[in-house]
């Protein structure tokens, strides 16, 4: 339960391939994610904590869904349509992944989807015009779905304004599953990158 009183649960995602990903509705959170490495040898590869508390304590934004906008905006403020929008500086001079209070801060309203086949947790939530300086009532639903041996992580919003959108999702993984990083390696079949 959160310090306002709103309940917060915990979902985990199965599938026939053992791997398990749990997920709560505080900030969308993905807290663990289990799968066999190659011999088979279940992990969790994924950073988070072990309670509610210590997320509400504050955190890097292990695992938590990031908008309305994902990285920085210059000097907290973009004009759009001949107006100019100040927002929540949080980072230096500059609005970093929505503000103060970014998706990753609120609960969001879960839903279970279950059929035949597929299992899913999708989550809503509504960001009201003016939320952190934002133009606009932005709905946004997120779909984590567990297929084969992937997480697929869906996102869809819609506004009554045109606003800046850039919403995503903040992992940190250790694929080794514990330990250290510093022998992965990493390939990005990219022409640019930010």
């Amino acid at each position: 339960m959160t310090p306002e009183g709103d309940s917060i649960t915990l979902f985990t995602l199965k599938n026939e391939r053992d791997i398990v990903v749990k997920i709560m509705n505080y900030g969308g959170i993905v807290t663990e994610i289990h799968t066999p490495d190659r011999n088979g040898k279940p992990g969790n590869i994924t950073l988070g904590f072990d309670n509610l508390d210590q997320y509400l304590a504050g955190h890097p934004n292990f695992g938590a869904l990031i908008g309305r906008y994902g990285n920085r905006i210059a000097n907290a403020q973009f004009s759009l349509d001949g107006e100019t929008y100040q927002l929540a500086a949080n980072n230096g001079n500059n609005s970093l992944h929505g503000g103060v209070k970014g998706f990753d801060d609120v609960v969001w309203e879960p839903e279970v989807i279950s059929c035949d086949v597929r299992a899913a947790l999708q989550l809503s939530y509504l960001s009201p015009d003016g939320e952190e300086g934002f133009p606009g009532n932005l709905k946004v639903v997120v779909t984590y779905e567990l297929l084969m041996d992937q997480l697929f992580i869906t996102y869809e919003a819609e506004t009554d304004k045109a606003t800046p959108v850039n919403l995503t999702n903040h992992a940190y993984f250790n694929l080794s599953g514990e330990g250290t990083i510093l022998d992965h390696l990493l390939y990005i079949n990219a022409s640019r990158y930010t």
